[in-house]
């Protein structure tokens, strides 16, 4: 199957969708330059979602993707926030924050018959998901206005999980990928193997098309990629550094200095390994630890600490997410980089 044909597309290229660093704009941009653009919908509320399709609509006649979190909402543990406020305490006392001032609750919403009902009005060409996929039903109802669907797969077993239980296409995300790990059979990070390894052990196991993801900074990379039998390739941290990426003007100074060669997997900032920057906060707690809160709750501990240290210009406590490699020279807006990228598949 030909990737692009399929997602009537001009490039078998998919910009990932990076929650907490675009909106609509750089969905548009890419969608527009001839690739899937995507639009991260896990910080959205139904309202938002509801905005954010219409801007779309009005700036594309192109296909897009919207994507979603599948995680299971956790039962707060007040035990377990305690202990971790206490951990945060001596960094509270740093910057002279009361930890009783700060908010409990979830910071991302996984996808729910109130996204399906937005959903349902914009019919999007493609719907993709992170962790797993939704329950039957709401599956059922995606695929009825006949959007393609996609899902993350970390292993062999997840990606033979997702085909049997209705992914269209699977995306290879390799350990090199950027932001969250979309592993959901298993939490051992062991398990989890690099993007050139995975693509190829996919599309042997699988009769859906294989996209490959993590890593991926360059055309070089994408014609690897393509070659170990990818349909096509996913690409996040090269378009953190598009100008119409939403990421702070410290998280871009991070992604262009040396810093960048450095990143690891950690559950400080959400509760769930997501490969960042190494910073401070993560030396210092070690960058998996038992102690954050199950995800999406850890964020409510972190948000005032990442808050003042970035009043300061500093990206000690942020989550700085980015891959294993990350390229400065591709272009500055998203449709440059889109193009760069796309030189991997002239004929």
């Amino acid at each position: 199957m030909q990737l692009a044909q399929w997602l009537n597309i001009d490039f078998p290229l998919i910009q990932a969708p990076m929650a907490g660093s675009q909106d609509s704009r750089l969905a548009i941009a890419v969608s527009n330059a001839g690739g899937l653009g995507s639009l991260p919908c896990a910080m959205l509320t139904p309202e938002a979602l509801h905005a954010s399709l219409q801007e779309i609509q009005a700036e594309t006649r192109r296909p897009y993707n919207v994507n979603f979190f599948c995680h299971e909402t956790p039962t707060p543990d007040a035990q377990r926030e305690a202990a971790w406020r206490q951990a945060l305490q001596p960094y509270y006392d740093e910057f002279g924050i009361d930890p009783a001032d700060i908010p409990t609750g979830p910071g991302r919403a996984p996808f729910s018959p109130e996204f399906a009902d937005v959903l349902q009005d914009f019919k999007p060409p493609v719907v993709s998901f992170h962790f797993g996929l939704p329950a039957p039903d709401l599956l059922a109802r995606v695929k009825s206005w006949g959007s393609k669907v996609l899902s993350s797969a970390t292993t062999v077993e997840e990606a033979l999980w997702l085909e049997k239980h209705g992914a269209d296409a699977v995306i290879a995300q390799g350990l090199e990928a950027g932001g969250h790990r979309g592993m959901f059979l298993t939490d051992d990070v062991t398990t989890q193997i690099g993007t050139f390894a995975l693509v190829p052990q996919l599309v042997k196991a699988l009769n859906v098309p294989v996209i490959a993801a993590g890593g991926i900074a360059d055309a070089a990379c994408v014609k690897a990629a393509m070659a170990l039998g990818a349909a096509g390739v996913q690409i996040g941290t090269a378009y953190l550094l598009a100008e119409e990426s939403t990421i702070s003007a410290i998280h871009r100074a991070a992604l262009k200095s040396e810093a960048a060669r450095h990143t690891a997997l950690t559950n400080l900032f959400s509760g769930r390994p997501a490969r960042g920057i190494m910073n401070r906060f993560m030396r210092e707690m070690g960058p998996l630890s038992a102690l954050p809160p199950a995800f999406p709750l850890a964020p409510a501990g972190m948000t005032p600490l990442r808050t003042q240290a970035e009043a300061q210009a500093s990206g000690d406590f942020s989550p700085l997410w980015s891959g294993q490699h990350v390229n400065t020279s591709l272009g500055e807006s998203a449709a440059e980089i889109t193009k760069s990228l796309a030189q991997a598949f002239a004929a």
